[in-house]
């Protein structure tokens, strides 16, 4: 048996766990006997990971749930063969995930990105229960208050354990956040409401679901907040932005007969 390498108290992350990059985090969280997975990265680690929670002395028959914090490829690909490994296990997602996951759309999924010529399998997922902001997911004696948590993607959710918030891809600890992509549902308004909320709360670490868990850290945040206004505003960002206000002074100059040189 292996000893157990805690993140935090009940939360075991498997990749940390392990000491080496799996892909994206795999949070083991449990009371007592009952435990969960929440996120499973790609099909071809699972096998890996379920052989690790064994030696983790984790009963298979336990797993209670199998959580999607939302319909990314990268998170969900393996959750076809979890569920074959740990049949008693509820997967649980979003509404808006879970019509992303049983409608196979590869694209609002990142499965399919034809300008990167990225072409992903990903299975046909069943999604046994859904979730959604404001529920308390019960796990032995732990409740994890449910937040929808949408903006890099609809459907994202979040969940508060005690000062903990297991947060997707809202925010990273070098200040990046979750990919913004039209064609992937990005929303840059609900995005900031999201890390607004995140920063108001009085959560003090975050566990997000690519790299290291850091401090709930209000600069951090509000600079990330600042960058995603601006994007609003900026046609880099195309069909993302609200507006160009470019084009707008662009029309008055014309009106007024202004020539670039004056």
């Amino acid at each position: 048996m292996l000893e157990r390498r805690h993140l935090f108290p009940n939360v075991i992350e498997l990749n940390y766990q392990a000491q080496r990059r799996f892909g994206c985090c795999v949070y083991l969280v449990y009371s007592g006997s009952d435990w969960l997975l929440m996120d499973i990265g790609y099909e071809d680690t699972v096998d890996e990971l379920i052989d690790l929670i064994r030696q983790l002395d984790f009963s298979l028959a336990c797993c209670r749930y199998l959580v999607a914090t939302h319909a990314d490829a990268d998170h969900v690909q393996g959750f076809f063969r979890a569920k074959e490994l740990l049949p008693e296990a509820k997967l649980l997602a979003h509404p808006d995930a879970r019509s992303i996951l049983e409608s196979n759309d590869r694209i609002a999924a990142f499965a399919e990105i034809p300008a990167q010529n990225i072409s992903i399998e990903l299975p046909n997922l069943k999604i046994d229960q859904e979730i959604n902001e404001g529920e308390q997911l019960r796990l032995g004696e732990l409740d994890l208050e449910v937040w929808h948590t949408p903006g890099h993607a609809v459907g994202q959710l979040s969940f508060r354990c005690g000062n903990l918030l297991f947060s997707g891809d809202n925010i990273f600890r070098d200040g990046c956040v979750g990919s913004i992509d039209a064609h992937h549902g990005s929303d840059l308004p609900d995005f900031i409401d999201s890390l607004r909320r995140i920063q108001k709360s009085d959560v003090e670490w975050l566990l997000p679901s690519h790299g290291p868990a850091f401090r709930n850290d209000s600069e951090l945040l509000q600079s990330a907040i600042n960058r995603l206004d601006q994007y609003q505003h900026m046609a880099d960002f195309g069909t993302c932005a609200l507006d160009w206000p470019l084009l707008d002074e662009w029309e008055d100059e014309l009106a007024r007969g202004i020539h670039p040189a004056d």
